[in-house]
Parts: C-alpha cells; sequence; structure tokens
C-alpha cells in the first residue's frame, strides 16, 4: 500500500485502540427512538412531503425544532436552521409573444416553442451545425466565423462523431453546448432546429408555455441566453434559398459547417415570459468540535426530506409516506445529531444537512453544494443515508426485491470510489464495531442503474469531497403509497444508523483527514 495510507492506517489504528472499540455516545441511538421520529416525518399529516409543500415544511420545522431543544449550532441563513432555497416557474405570454421574420409574424404554438425568457430585439442569423464543440474530436463549428451580436442557428442532437459522454473537461474550454457558446461568444440568442421526435410530439409540448418549478441556476447559460425553438413554417423561412435545406435541418441531416445566412434576412423577435417564485428549505446544523485546531473542519452527514407528495387522481391511499426513502434517512442523521449533542463531542465538528428536492433532482444538494454555509474545502468526507430501513424476508422470492439487502446487510454505495483511506476507516470500523455485510455492488462502473449518481451525495462528490452512501436497495415499495412505517426493519436500521455514527466518530477523531488518491471521474 502507499505510504500515505500506511500512515493513516497507523494513525487510525491508534484512535481506535485495541479490542473491542468504544464509539462515544453510539449507545444513545435506539430502534425506539428512531420509530418516534419516523412516525411523524412519515405521518399522512405531512402529505408526502413534496417540494414545495405545507407538508415538506412541517417536516423541516419538526427536525429544527428538535435540533434547537439539543442545543445545535444553526448553520442556515441568518443565524437559523434553515437555508431558503428560491424555486422559479416561468410561463409564456403566448398573447403578447411573436416573431417577425421575412414579412410574417410567426406566434407561439404553430410558428415557435420553448423560448426560454423574456427577448426582444433583432439580428442577422448565422448557421452553426449542432452547436456543439469537442476540443477532443477536433469539432468547433465556431471557427473562422463572427457569431457576435448574431442569432445562432442550431439543429437539434449531437454531431454524428459524438455524443453526450465526449462532454468531458472544461466546459468552455473543452467543450461546448449551443447555449453556452451563445453565451461565450457574445451571441444574441439561438434558434434551434427541432428534430423528428420533438416534432411527434409538437401539439403535447405544454410545458413550452409554462416551465415546471425549479431553482434557477445563475450558472446556466440557459438561464441567461434567450432561444427558441422554431416550428416547420419558420424554418421553411429560414433555410429558403439556403446552401443548407430546411429538410435537412429537420432531419438531423444538415452538415457542420457554418455559415451566415443572407444578409437581407433578420429575425425580430418579441417574447414575454413571466415568473413567479416559491421557497422550499434545508435544514443545516453544526455541532461544534472540541479540538481548537481541528474543529474548523467538518464530517458531514446528509439526508432528503422530501419525497413525492401525493397523488392527484385515483382512489385508495393517494399519500407517498415514504418511510424508507427518505424518511428513514431523515430521522436516522437527526438522531445521529442527538448522540452527538447528548455525548461527548468529537475533535472535528460535524455538519448536518438535510436537503430538500433531491427527488426532483438533486436540488437541496445541489443548491447547497454551490451556496454552502460552510467552507466545502473544509468537509473532509460527506456520509449519506438514503434508504436502510427495509430488509428482504427469508425466502422472499419477489422479482421487485431482488437487490433489496438483508437485515444485516447494507450497500456503502461509492466507499470505494474516491478515497482509499475512507474506505479503509469505513471497514476497520465494521469489523471491530457491528461487523454489518458491507455490500459493494453499485461500485462498479458498469452499474447499469448508476446508483452511485442519484442522491445527494453526488453533489458532495462532484466538488471532491469523498463519500459514502448507504441503501438498501430498491424494493416492491419504492417510490408507491405503501412505502410505510409499519414495513421498516428498526432493529437492522439502527444497527446501520449505530455504525454511521461510529464512521463519523471515528474520521471526526482521526489525526489526518481522508487522502482523496483516486479523484471522481466524470
Amino acid at each position: 500500500m502507499r505510504r500515505s495510507t500506511v500512515l493513516f492506517a497507523l494513525l487510525l489504528g491508534s484512535s481506535l485502540g485495541f479490542g473491542q472499540a468504544k464509539f462515544g455516545n453510539e449507545k444513545a441511538i435506539s430502534p425506539a427512538r428512531l420509530k418516534a421520529h419516523l412516525e411523524f416525518i412519515a405521518s399522512d399529516e405531512m402529505e408526502g412531503r413534496d417540494t414545495p409543500s405545507r407538508g415538506l415544511d412541517t417536516a423541516t420545522l419538526y427536525v429544527a425544532t428538535q435540533l434547537k431543544l439539543w442545543g445545535a449550532k444553526p448553520a442556515g441563513d441568518h443565524g437559523t436552521f434553515f437555508q431558503r432555497i428560491p424555486l422559479t416557474q416561468h410561463w409564456l405570454d403566448t398573447a403578447d409573444s411573436s416573431i417577425a421574420f421575412g414579412g410574417t409574424d410567426y406566434t407561439f404554438g404553430e410558428g415557435f416553442k420553448s423560448a426560454s425568457k423574456s427577448w426582444s430585439g433583432a439580428g442577422k442569423l448565422v448557421y452553426v451545425g449542432h452547436g456543439y464543440m469537442f476540443k477532443s474530436k477536433g469539432i468547433d463549428p465556431y471557427k473562422g466565423i463572427d457569431v457576435k451580436g448574431k442569432i445562432l442557428v442550431a439543429v437539434s442532437g449531437f454531431p454524428a462523431d459524438a455524443a453526450y459522454s465526449d462532454m468531458k473537461g472544461k466546459p468552455g474550454v473543452d467543450y461546448m453546448w449551443p447555449a453556452l457558446a451563445a453565451q461565450k461568444l457574445g451571441a444574441l440568442g439561438l434558434v434551434t432546429i427541432p428534430d423528428g421526435a420533438y416534432l411527434s410530439r409538437w401539439n403535447a409540448v405544454e410545458a413550452s408555455a409554462k416551465s415546471g418549478l425549479a431553482p434557477e441556476s445563475e450558472s446556466d447559460p440557459a438561464s441567461v441566453v434567450p432561444s427558441l425553438v422554431a416550428g416547420i413554417s419558420l424554418t421553411n423561412a429560414i433555410f429558403s434559398g439556403e446552401k443548407v435545406t430546411a429538410e435537412q435541418a429537420l432531419m438531423g441531416k444538415a452538415p457542420e459547417k457554418s455559415f451566415d445566412f443572407a444578409s437581407s434576412k433578420t429575425l425580430r423577435v418579441h417574447i414575454v415570459q413571466k415568473r413567479a417564485v416559491q421557497y422550499a428549505r434545508n435544514v443545516v446544523a453544526i455541532v461544534p468540535g472540541s479540538d481548537a485546531r481541528l474543529k474548523n473542519e467538518y464530517v458531514a452527514f446528509g439526508a432528503h426530506i422530501d419525497h413525492l407528495g401525493m397523488a392527484t387522481d385515483g382512489t385508495g391511499d393517494r399519500i407517498f409516506n415514504g418511510a424508507d426513502d427518505d424518511g428513514s434517512g431523515t430521522v436516522s442523521i437527526l438522531e445521529i445529531a442527538h448522540a452527538f449533542l447528548t455525548g461527548p463531542h468529537p475533535k472535528r465538528s460535524c455538519l448536518f444537512v438535510w436537503h430538500i428536492g433531491e427527488e426532483k433532482g438533486l436540488w437541496g444538494s445541489a443548491y447547497f453544494t454551490e451556496h454552502p454555509t460552510v467552507n466545502l474545502k473544509k468537509v473532509i468526507t460527506q456520509l449519506n443515508i438514503d434508504m436502510i430501513g427495509r430488509s428482504r424476508p427469508a425466502g422472499d422470492k419477489k422479482p421487485a426485491n431482488a437487490v433489496l439487502t438483508g437485515p444485516n446487510e447494507i450497500y456503502a454505495v461509492g466507499s470505494t470510489k474516491m478515497s482509499t483511506d475512507l474506505q479503509r476507516v469505513s471497514e476497520s470500523v465494521n469489523r471491530q464495531f457491528l461487523r454489518l455485510k458491507f455490500n459493494y455492488k453499485y461500485d462498479d462502473p458498469k452499474d447499469t442503474e448508476q446508483i452511485f449518481y442519484r442522491s445527494d451525495h453526488y453533489n458532495y462528490a462532484h466538488k471532491g469531497i469523498p463519500i459514502i452512501f448507504y441503501f438498501d436497495g430498491v424494493h416492491e415499495d419504492y417510490h408507491q403509497p405503501s412505502d410505510e412505517v409499519t414495513k421498516i426493519d428498526f432493529v437492522k436500521m439502527s444497527r446501520v444508523v449505530r455504525t454511521v455514527y461510529a464512521t463519523g466518530w471515528t474520521l471526526a477523531n482521526a489525526a489526518k483527514r481522508p487522502v482523496v488518491d483516486k479523484p471522481l471521474k466524470e
């Protein structure tokens, strides 16, 4: 093994001692306490904890209240436990939006769809193929052509010799997608020519006029570069008399070589988009460390407090209680915080984040890692708990439960991916403590489910923070109203939670932080 790993192991061993290891206040964590919290968090009164919703606000208030009672340090906005996240919805004022080209007015629906933002102006057009630049493949439609102050026209999809997997390296340097290119090169906007798949659902694209609720990212070029999707009639007019035909563009068979459209062609755009904002909130707390120097570093614990809300129609049970997903994680890190707060504090501080919007696309963790309330460079590890409360009964042969772990088993996702030191700590603690069966199935690069990328820990890993994701596996009640408290194995759950606590305790007291010797490859 590498010298640094040897040193880390020796330091770890000296901190654990010999014989049965003692891990702080781990005995404070019990099945009864976990059950009491979960019966509230996953109750019908929480209405499925959708993001945003009254039920989710109530759940976050419950967590914050417990933390306040136990004496945790608030680490949200303005001295509170809450980090407010703006969620925006945009919709097009279709009656007041139009496009003029070649003496013809084009309205929303037949003429265009999917306008990204308000946009009023006029510009000459420049064709840029599919609009993607890939330095490694020598694909650059912007080479030798001036697009500044013009409107880009790009056909849908990737160039023939490229794919999404080629988007590697630094955006804007090693690769660019059309919206980023428009922003970086000073274009006025972007017109996308739809492909057959988009055209086949043209009449059903209601989201073109009204977007879903989502966090608004200031770093996303699509949020600052005006764009729209042209209809067939507008596409025909744009390509009339040009070296590339409208049919080639719509069929995705247009060449990549860029060119300026006829100088007589000017696209005049008047798009009016309206915006409304709602808010949801992460819960963020700190247990201060006891060492004057090391307390400025953090071991982070995370879970997502949201779930899927309520079904809008149908009969019977319409509430997605999310007892396992991720009520189990929510109450687990709450009890880990309680154990730290009511027992000895480790040398390093412990950071706790209850993320919202995981089910919508890792919203809460994405927001926290982009707007952290602590220095992320001081976070030495993130331990994520997302679904740890279920066990596959002996003899269960249901296909839906095929990957569900047994009563003494848990997936330790990501623990082998980034840091040999972290893996060594995880295995050493487990070996000296409760001896769970760690399953590493989902660390296989060939994992077709891509589990590693599907929970909040990923946004921390993306920032270079080594992680472990504790997960019981998908089961028959996953994302169903039947994910209820009555099906939770609280004995297994408490053993997993105590193991996570013990792992965090050990990391928070280690002389050195775990080295990232296997940086994440994306």
